[in-house]
């Protein structure tokens, strides 16, 4: 298991954007789907988006459609989570990981990055 690491976080207000990244180590990095969950203070860590192997098949969480956009570059082995129009119920600790075609975590959490999100 690798452990990955989230950057991109920050203070924001309401409406604006924020890009997160996520950089994993792993060798067969293009081999899997890579998802990003978000984590409310006092909340369960929850799902946000997903995109599989090849960046062909992308799916997201009801409540960020439209407003986030996941992607990924398999030659740097990063993840993007582009966040557009935030609001401040978007505030929580973000997360990534690999998965599986069940959304089944593959690796140890990392730290995560921490969004707030000012009305």
């Amino acid at each position: 298991q690798v452990q990955p690491v989230e950057s991109g976080g920050g203070l924001v207000q309401a409406g604006g954007s924020l890009r997160l990244s996520c950089a994993a180590s792993e060798r067969a990095f293009n081999s899997y789907a890579m998802a990003w969950f978000r984590q409310a203070p006092g909340k369960e860590r929850d799902f946000v988006a997903t995109i599989i192997r090849d960046g062909g098949l992308t799916r997201y969480a009801d409540s960020v459609k439209g407003r986030f956009t996941i992607s990924r570059d398999n030659a740097k082995k990063t993840v993007y989570l582009q966040m557009n129009s935030l609001k401040p119920e978007d505030t929580a600790v973000y997360y990534c990981n690999r998965v599986d075609f069940t959304l089944r975590t593959l690796d140890t959490w990392g730290q995560g990055t921490q969004v707030t999100v000012s009305s």
